[in-house]
Order: structure tokens, then sequence, then C-alpha cells
């Protein structure tokens, strides 16, 4: 009998596992406030968490497999196609899904060189290649995308407003990108921050999807509507991309809590509303803020900000500043793994929290040299 043991296929050990924000504190008596994941700092609608506790008396059964009403739910509230939705657990799993259906080892994707891990790990995941477009300024490039497109490229993925940036596309930029695109390459527009932009020119990508036979446009519930813990995600994709992708989706894959809840949350316009005007006030703030110690802020339209600090060995990096308000109880996000070392991502929190946390960064950067 032989002794060999299973092996992993080729490539799979050499994906870097995705690293998600940290959400403890070193000091174990502290009680930490995260601001390292982009969550919803007032929680979830009160709609749908009393959806989501209702759904307990139900738990002994499946949930819909054709997430018939959450479907008609979207349909409805974005004016679009209900045979033209595709769900997942989280759009995370939606991202997969493309790489499994539309990648054969030695294909590729492009996507930017800060981009959202997950993308990269789905195309790896199936042996494909990952090509990374340069960004500067930390924005999504769009010749420089095309620039990597060549005869084996199967998806172009970017995410509007980026993460971990924050920056954006405008609407006339990315309808340049698609119109540079051959017909048989997918467009991925990631619009898992898209509520929180009201900037001039920017636009979610559903009107372009609309009439395109190569644009994806995906979509969560985890961080406007603050159901992160029920990984409830959705895409409006042209009807063979999403008949593929239901040949492989996993029958079950949005549990039933998170179809109700996500359902009620759509309802709850007062509950978005309030959310908005919380990232609207206190982003200005905290860019100001930082700004005015000397940190370079990078311009965002999500719910969050990417700030940029002196480089290590300065006793004032952004690592020591990351460790030194995590010893006082605030989590923020180092985005080493992003490939910005020098660079702390921090999520827009409510007001007590937003203070102390300017306060706590003052402190530490007029204690360095």
């Amino acid at each position: 009998m032989s002794k060999t043991l299973p092996q992993a296929k080729p490539g799979i050990l050499d994906i870097q596992a995705y690293v998600p924000g940290k959400s403890k504190a070193p000091n174990p008596a502290i009680v930490p406030v995260k601001m390292s994941s982009n969550e919803n700092a007032l929680g979830c609608s009160p709609a749908a968490l009393a959806a989501f506790q209702d759904a307990g008396g139900r738990l002994s059964r499946y949930p819909d497999s054709t997430n018939a009403d959450l479907r008609a739910a979207i349909a409805n509230h974005y004016r679009l196609e209900p045979e033209r939705l595709v769900f997942g657990c989280g759009s995370d799993e939606i991202f997969a899904l493309l790489n499994q259906v539309y990648l054969e080892p030695g294909d590729n994707i492009v996507m930017g060189q800060f981009g959202f891990a997950a993308y990269a790990i789905g195309a790896r995941a199936c042996g494909g290649e990952v090509r990374y477009a340069d960004e500067p300024k930390l924005t999504t490039h769009v010749d420089n995308l095309l620039a990597l497109v060549d005869e084996r490229t199967k998806l172009v993925f970017f995410a509007n407003p980026s993460n971990p940036t924050g920056t954006i596309l405008s609407d006339e930029e990315v309808r340049r990108l698609h119109a540079g695109l051959p017909g048989n390459v997918i467009l991925v527009i990631d619009g898992a921050y898209c509520e929180f932009s009201r900037a001039p020119g920017f636009s979610d990508g559903i009107d372009l999807a609309r009439t395109a036979d190569n644009v994806v446009v995906t979509r969560t519930f985890s961080k406007l509507h603050g159901l992160a813990a029920l990984r409830v995600g959705w895409a409006y994709a042209p009807e063979p991309v999403v008949a593929a992708l239901d040949r492989i989706r996993l029958p079950f894959n949005v549990v039933l809590p998170g179809q109700d809840a996500a359902i009620a949350a759509l309802a709850d316009q007062d509950f978005q509303d309030r959310s908005l005007a919380l990232v609207e006030q206190w982003r200005p703030w905290l860019t100001q803020q930082l700004g005015g110690m000397g940190l370079d802020v990078i311009p965002s339209e999500a719910n969050f900000v990417l700030v940029g600090f002196p480089k290590a060995p300065d006793a004032r990096s952004a690592g020591a500043a990351e460790a030194y308000l995590a010893d006082r109880g605030w989590i923020v996000r180092g985005v080493k793994n992003y490939g910005l070392p020098d660079h702390l991502r921090i999520t827009i929190g409510l007001e007590p929290h937003n203070r102390a946390v300017i306060e706590a960064l003052s402190n530490f950067m007029k204690a360095k040299p």
C-alpha cells in the first residue's frame, strides 16, 4: 500500500490566504472598538433584525434556493429583470463562481494592483494567472488595465469605489474601459461601497450593465445595510452568465434568515438614510483632522478613509500607529497585505469613536520625534 499523502493541486498552497480585519485588542481586559472591517457603525435596520429573529422559528427548513422573494424585492427596488439576478454567500462567492465558470488553467484575470484580494484568490484556485495593473495615485487606471488584456484574458475586476483605497472611476471612464475590452472578456464591477458615493459623474454601473453582454455588477448587504454576519450578495448580469453561474452555485447558499433580513433591510429607507448621513458627516471631518496632523489622507467615496504615514523605520510609521491604537482598544486595518505597508484603513464610526481615534492619533504623532 502506498504511503503517499494527499496533496493539494499545484498552486493552491502558493495562494496567500485572505486576511480579515482584526477584532481583538492585545490587552484582553480592554473591550475593543472595531474600525477595521468597514462595518456599519449603526448596526443594522431594526426591521432586518426583527425579520432575522422571526426566522428563528423556521430553522428546520431549507431556504428557498431560487431566492424568489429576495429576487423580487431587489428587482422591484432597482427596476431590474429578476431573471438576470444571481445570489451568493456574500459577493465574494460570486467572484469565485465567475472564476470557476470562465477560467481554465493558463487563462488570466486583470485587476488593479491594490484590488480586493478575493478576485485573485479565486483566479489562482482555478489555475489562472493574475495580472496587476499599476494604480497611480491609488486609483484604478483604465489604460493600464487595458494594456494587460490579451487573448487569454477572461475577466477584468475592479471595485467602484475601490477597496482599500476609497477612490472611484467616473461613469465616463468605466464606459471607456468597457469599450476597450473584447466582447468575450467580462467586466466585473464590484459595487460593495457604491451607495456611499455622491460624487458628480459617478455611477453604480447598473445602467451600463442593462444593455451590455459582458458586464457583471455585484452588490452586497454587508456594508450599507449592516448584515455582514449573514453574507448576502447578489449580481446583475447577462442571462447567459447567470445561467452558467447557477449551474455550479450551491443550492442553498443564501441562508433563510439572511434572505428575510435582506428583504426587510432593503425596504428600510430610513436606516439607509441615517447610515449615509453618518458617513457624509464624519468622512470629511476625519479627512480634515488627519490631514491637519500632516498625514496623507486619500480622497474617499466609501465608508472608510485610507491614511498614509511616514515610512518605517520612522517611529510614526503605520505599523507603530496601528499598535498604539490597538493598545488603547481602537482596532484599525493595516493594509500591508495589499501592498500598502505605510497606510492604515479606518472605518467611519460613531461620533465618540471618531473623536477618540483622532485624539489618540494626535497624541501618537506628538509623542514621536
